[in-house]
């Protein structure tokens, strides 16, 4: 079965001088706010977030349960992994594009070394339904530590 997940967005204005809001179906969070300033100026004043953001924070979550399965898989249920990441979005030729997305977490995985810590990570980074998503336009990275 597939499972369908949907947003919804209203703009008024142009693009450098309106602005938006974008709100989830499921009502999981409340509506947020997004403008072209947000996405090239960010600043943690605005409470104001960018498509790059929201990308940002679901490439975090989905590697997160990506890593924690593959882990638990591998017989090393995580306790915690602590992920971030960073998308950048640039100005590339005439255009604008996320151009990548530098992924980040620490964890703490009972039994499991460095090297095989580092190695899953870069099999969740691979295999995760957003970095598939991703793959091919937009560079991908990881940096993975185990914390003791």
């Amino acid at each position: 079965m597939a499972a369908q997940s949907r947003a919804d967005a209203v703009w008024t204005g142009d693009l450098a001088h309106g602005s938006g809001r974008v709100k989830p179906a499921s009502g999981a969070f409340d509506e947020l706010a997004v403008s072209w300033p947000a996405r090239t100026q960010r600043s943690a004043e605005t409470k104001t977030t960018s498509p790059e953001e929201l990308l940002a924070s679901a490439h975090a979550s989905c590697f997160a349960m990506a890593f924690a399965h593959g882990l638990a898989q591998g017989g090393h249920a995580p306790e915690q992994l602590t992920v971030s990441a960073t998308a950048t979005f640039d100005q590339v030729g005439g255009g604008f594009k996320v151009t990548k997305i530098a992924l980040t977490v620490h964890g703490r995985v009972p039994g499991m070394g460095e090297a095989a810590f580092r190695g899953a990570a870069e099999a969740a980074k691979d295999g995760c339904p957003i970095s598939q998503a991703l793959k091919g336009n937009v560079e991908l990275s990881v940096e993975a530590t185990l914390d003791s």
